[in-house]
């Protein structure tokens, strides 16, 4: 994290998803800059009492979970590799870069495609996808998500689409 945060004047890092803690973000930068921050946030409403267990989660996520961040993006990766060859997808996977992948389905909106990988396909299972855009299709890897997850998933997408 140091060698990544160096190169900026601030940082802000979210711990759920990936990291595995249930809420929160943590904010790095000078005194100064921290100092003006905690003030935003207070005016803006943004102040939690009894956070102690919140802050436990997140010193968990951060000391326990960070290197596995590499597999979400692994994954990421193969599963756009994967589902770029879907016929109706439209997918540059040298694009993913983190454990995001956007993606379009010819033909549809994403909203379109979010509801029918909800429902149970010819493989009997279903997907929860969410839309990033009125045409593009969000998939997330994280802590819950693993290998035979990504290849079911794969088998999803190629059932409705290919």
């Amino acid at each position: 994290m140091k060698d990544y945060a160096k190169y900026f004047d601030s940082v802000s890092v979210c711990l759920s998803k990936g990291m595995g803690a249930p809420v929160g973000s943590v904010i790095a930068g000078s005194k100064e800059f921290i100092k003006n921050a905690h003030r935003y946030r207070k005016a803006w409403g943004g102040g939690m009492r009894q956070a102690g267990i919140l802050a436990a989660a997140g010193l968990y996520a951060i000391e326990n979970n960070f290197q596995r961040l590499a597999e979400d993006h692994r994954r990421a990766k193969y599963f756009a590799k994967e589902i770029s060859k879907i016929a109706r997808i439209k997918l540059n996977p040298d694009d993913v870069q983190t454990n995001i992948v956007l993606f379009e389905v010819e033909g549809l909106t994403a909203q379109e495609v979010c509801q029918i990988v909800k429902e149970p396909s010819k493989t009997g299972s279903s997907l929860l996808l969410s839309v990033g855009k009125k045409y593009l299709v969000r998939a997330v890897t994280h802590l819950d998500v693993n290998d035979d997850d990504i290849e079911t998933a794969i088998k999803i997408l190629k059932a409705h689409f290919n």
